[in-house]
């Protein structure tokens, strides 16, 4: 189960929003070993596409040093899907590298860039399963 502040959920429907109609992207850092979400790190969708996205490898490469000198993990790996259901897709599923992380998916399908439905699902994705997970916003 992913238990998460309202605060994170709220930064990352507006990251969502803000980059429809392409896909946006993050992570939430979080003490190692606390499955605790507490650092909203926003990135740049380096593919700046509506039905993909990818992390900057400099970037994530700048990331995970910064994470790893705060000794965090990222508990929440975050996308948009802009067109489409708040479900991995085969590409998400092949790019899920982190089997600790609760992979997060903001569907902005209904209302864009405006304030409205969307859709918010947690999954654990670990060797290419998919399971969702329960979610308990603080």
């Amino acid at each position: 189960m992913l238990t998460i502040r309202q605060d994170l959920v709220d930064a990352m429907v507006a990251h969502a929003r803000a980059d429809h109609p392409d896909e946006a992207c993050g992570v939430i850092a979080g003490p190692d070993g606390s499955d605790e979400p507490t650092r909203f790190i926003p990135m740049v969708n380096a593919a700046r596409s509506p039905t993909f996205y990818e992390f900057d490898s400099m970037d994530l490469l700048k990331l995970y040093r910064d994470m790893d000198d705060n000794d965090e993990v990222p508990v929440v790996i975050y996308h948009s899907h802009t067109a489409t259901e708040a479900y991995p897709s085969r590409t998400d599923v092949s790019y899920a590298s982190e089997p600790e992380a609760h992979y997060v998916l903001v569907s902005t399908r209904e209302t864009g860039t405006v304030d409205g439905p969307y859709e918010f699902r947690s999954y654990r994705i670990v060797d290419g399963v998919i399971t969702e997970e329960e979610i308990t916003v603080l």
